[in-house]
Order: C-alpha cells, then structure tokens, then sequence
C-alpha cells in the first residue's frame, strides 16, 4: 500500500515568480515605464539625438522619479 505525499505550501501570498525570479513582479512594472518613457521621449524628440538621448533616459527613469519624489517631499 502506497502512502500518500503531501506537501505543504510555504508561499506566503506571493507568486513563485516574484520570491523566486527575483525581478518577476518589478520587472513588469520596470518594462512598462521603460515603453512609456521611450515612447514619450522619441515622440517628443526634436532631431535624431535628442531621441537617442530620450533612450538612455528611459532606461534610468526609476531615478528621476526617485529624485523628483524626494525634491517633492523636501528631504
């Protein structure tokens, strides 16, 4: 006669992809405000440079939003 295995779960309300990967659930939101930040900056580029430039800034967007929440907050 085989006995039955139970295993119990251990995940807290999270999902698999966001305790194990790492970056499963910021990396979502990092990738959508990438688009949009590149999408914003190419659209409102004014010569071939200046939407490179907007590039570069979509890839570091966290921190000016980072910076500007701070300089908003007065810290």
């Amino acid at each position: 006669m085989k006995k039955k295995v139970v295993k119990k779960s251990v995940d807290k309300g999270k999902t698999n992809a966001c305790r194990y990967g790492g970056n499963g659930c910021g990396g979502a939101v990092y990738g959508l405000g990438f688009i949009g930040s590149a999408v914003y900056y190419i659209t409102t580029a004014t010569s071939f440079w200046i939407g490179f430039l907007g590039i570069l800034k979509s890839i570091v967007w966290p921190a000016f939003l980072i910076f500007e929440v701070m300089k908003y907050l007065g810290m």
